[in-house]
């Protein structure tokens, strides 16, 4: 079992969910918003059972993964497992008065990550807490470039 936990942003847009879910569901786009993500390559039309093929880069660091959609709602959710290490990433999109709410997450099943994620992320990333900052810090980026997207479509 890993130490790794869940982790939560959000940001306000103003911009309605539909406009909001024509960034996030384009998930080609994802390298456009985060910092770690270099490549995410969706074989087929975007839907439930969807899987990826995603370069990530950290550094000098490059690791490949796949990933499959997992929940799809448009104007909603979308959110995608990393079949190699087992977490969960999402987006959430709430209407509110001024437009939506944007939340990204990544959530790790109870029985934690992959053994071979947590050797990895401690030998090579700098170790879990450093590499949990450092995502964090990345959603909010990735947050605020969804953001500027939206808002200026």
């Amino acid at each position: 079992m890993s130490n790794a936990k869940n982790l939560e942003a959000s940001i306000d847009i103003a911009a309605p969910p539909g406009q909001v879910w024509e960034v996030v569901s384009d998930l080609k786009r994802m390298p456009e918003w985060s910092p770690q993500c270099r490549r995410m390559q969706p074989l087929g039309k975007v839907r439930a059972g969807t899987r990826t093929i995603n370069l990530n880069k950290q550094g000098w660091k490059y690791w490949p993964t796949t990933s499959k959609v997992v929940r799809f709602e448009p104007n909603k959710t979308i959110a995608f497992r990393v079949l190699e290490n087992r977490s969960v990433w999402s987006f959430e999109i709430t209407p509110n008065a001024n437009g939506s709410t944007l939340t990204q997450r990544r959530e790790i099943p109870p029985s934690g990550t992959s053994w071979i994620s947590s050797f990895g992320i401690e030998k090579a990333l700098g170790g879990n807490t450093s590499f949990e900052v450092a995502l964090v810090d990345g959603m909010n980026s990735t947050l605020s470039r969804i953001k500027s997207a939206a808002e200026n479509g």
